[in-house]
C-alpha cells in the first residue's frame, strides 16, 4: 500500500477487539497486539481490572496506538462513558486472550460485571477465546462445562497448548502462541471462500496519453481503490494479476503479480493477455477516453504551439474484455459520474453486459479520486441498486468482493 499514512504491509484489514483478562499469560497480549497491528488490523484493547497486575495498559496502548479501556465509566472525574455497544459493533472479531477460568465462567453464566464482559454480551461479531490457566483448572469439570456452553453459543477456542505452566507443572493450559493465534484469526476472518484459488485480474490507477515527450493527458486517479481490491482479493486466497497505471503505490502482499503500464494501449494489451485465464475481471482503472492523434516527437515550444489538440478515442477495454470473455468469467466495471449517476451507471451496466458495476459520484464528499474513502452503489442485472455508506476504500473493497463472492 501507499507509504506514509497507510501501512505498507496490510494483510488483514480488520477491526479487532482484544479482551485481556487477569492471568500470567497476559504478557503475551503485547505480542498479540504487535502482530495484529503488523498485519494491518485496527486493535482496541479492553482489559479487566485484574489484568493490570500482569501487563500495563501503557504497554498495550503504545503498541495498539489506542487508549486501553477498562471501566464502563472513566474514573478521572470526566464522566466519560465507554460505550460497550459501540465497541462491540465496531469490531469484526472479538478475541479474548488470555481467557482465564474466571472470565470463561462469567461468560458462560451471563455475568456482566466489567467492560470486557459487557462488550462480549453486546457482540454480534465472531468471538474467539484463547484459554490460559493451570493444568488442574483446565481439567476441572466446571471449566469443560463452561467451554461447552460457549461452544454451543458459537464462541470459538484457540488452544490451549501443552507445555511448562506458571505453577511449574507440564501439561495442558498454556495459552497458544501469538503466531498461532494470528493464523487462526486469518483463517476465521477469510476462510476458504469462493475466491480461494481463483485467478483475478484487477486494473488500477490512471493512464497517461502523450502530447509530447513532456506533457500528457491524464486524470486524478491514485489507484488506491484498485490496490485495496488487489490486497483484499489476495487475502481471500485469490491469485491476483494487478495491471497498474502510473501510481505512487507499492505492494508487498504475496499472491499479487503486478504489471506496470503507462498508456491505455499498453493497459489494453496487458489486460487482454491476462484476462483469458482469469475467473474474475475487475476493471477499476480510470482509463483515458481520448488521446492525441499525433503526439509530437519533441517538446512543443510555447511560442510555436498549435492551441488546437486533435484527439481520437482510445479502445474501450472493458467492452472488449466483456465481449470476448470465456464462459463463466465474471466481469466487473467501475463508473465515476458527475450528473444523473444512476441512469448513466445503469446504461453502462447494460451496454457493456457486465455482471456488476461499481458506481460512484464526484458529488459525494469524500468519494472519487485522491481520497482514502469512497461511497459507491453496486449495480447488477435484475437486482436493486445496493447503496453503501461512505467507507474507507479498504472497507469498500471488502464489500465489493463480498458481492463478487455471492455472485460466484
Amino acid at each position: 500500500m501507499e507509504r506514509g499514512n497507510v501501512p505498507v504491509s496490510t494483510v488483514l484489514n480488520r477491526n479487532i477487539l482484544l479482551g485481556v483478562s487477569g492471568g500470567i499469560a497476559a504478557y503475551k497480549a503485547a505480542f498479540i497486539v504487535r502482530e495484529l497491528v503488523k498485519a494491518g488490523c485496527q486493535v482496541q484493547v479492553v482489559m479487566t481490572p485484574a489484568a493490570h497486575d500482569f501487563v500495563t495498559p501503557l504497554t498495550l496502548a503504545t503498541l495498539s496506538k489506542r487508549p486501553v479501556l477498562t471501566d464502563l465509566f472513566e474514573r478521572d472525574g470526566s464522566g466519560k462513558w465507554n460505550d460497550h455497544v459501540h465497541l462491540a459493533r465496531w469490531a469484526d472479531l472479538m478475541l479474548i486472550a488470555p481467557a482465564t477460568a474466571n472470565t470463561i465462567a462469567k461468560m458462560a453464566q451471563g455475568i456482566c460485571d466489567n467492560l470486557l464482559l459487557a462488550c462480549y454480551q453486546s457482540s454480534t461479531c465472531p468471538v474467539v477465546i484463547a484459554p490460559a490457566m493451570d493444568l488442574e483448572m483446565w481439567k476441572e469439570v466446571t471449566t469443560s462445562t463452561n467451554i461447552e456452553r460457549l461452544h454451543a453459543r458459537g464462541v470459538g477456542t484457540i488452544g490451549p497448548g501443552s507445555g511448562e505452566l506458571a505453577s511449574g507443572l507440564n501439561g495442558e493450559g498454556r495459552m497458544s502462541e501469538p503466531e498461532e493465534i494470528l493464523e487462526h484469526l486469518r483463517t476465521l476472518l477469510v476462510g476458504k471462500g469462493p475466491l480461494q484459488g481463483r485467478r483475478v485480474l484487477i486494473s488500477a490507477g490512471p493512464t497517461q496519453e502523450a502530447i509530447d515527450p513532456v506533457r500528457y493527458i491524464g486524470n486524478r486517479s491514485t489507484g488506491k481503490m484498485g490496490f485495496a481490491l488487489a490486497e483484499e482479493a489476495a487475502l481471500r486466497g485469490a491469485h491476483v494479476q494487478l495491471v497498474a497505471g502510473p501510481v505512487q503505490l507499492t505492494l508487498d502482499r504475496p499472491g499479487i503479480v503486478r504489471t506496470d503500464v503507462g498508456t491505455a494501449e499498453e493497459m489494453a494489451s496487458a489486460c487482454k493477455a491476462l484476462a483469458k485465464d482469469c475467473d474474475v475481471v475487475i476493471m477499476s482503472a480510470a482509463v483515458a477516453d481520448m488521446r492525441p492523434k499525433r503526439p509530437a516527437k519533441d517538446k512543443i515550444k510555447k511560442a510555436t504551439a498549435d492551441l488546437v489538440l486533435d484527439l481520437e478515442p482510445t479502445e474501450d477495454i472493458l467492452s472488449s474484455l466483456s465481449a470476448s470473455r470465456p464462459a463463466g468469467q465474471l466481469v466487473v466495471g467501475f463508473a465515476l459520474e458527475t450528473t444523473d449517476e444512476l441512469a448513466h451507471g445503469t446504461a453502462k451496466l447494460q451496454r457493456k453486459k457486465l455482471d456488476l458495476l461499481v458506481l460512484n459520484s464526484l458529488q459525494d464528499t469524500g468519494a472519487g479520486f485522491g481520497h482514502d474513502t469512497n461511497k459507491v452503489t453496486l449495480l447488477a442485472p435484475g437486482k436493486d441498486p445496493q447503496e453503501l455508506p461512505l467507507m474507507s476504500k479498504v472497507e469498500v473493497a471488502r464489500a465489493i468482493l463480498d458481492r463478487i463472492e455471492a455472485q460466484l
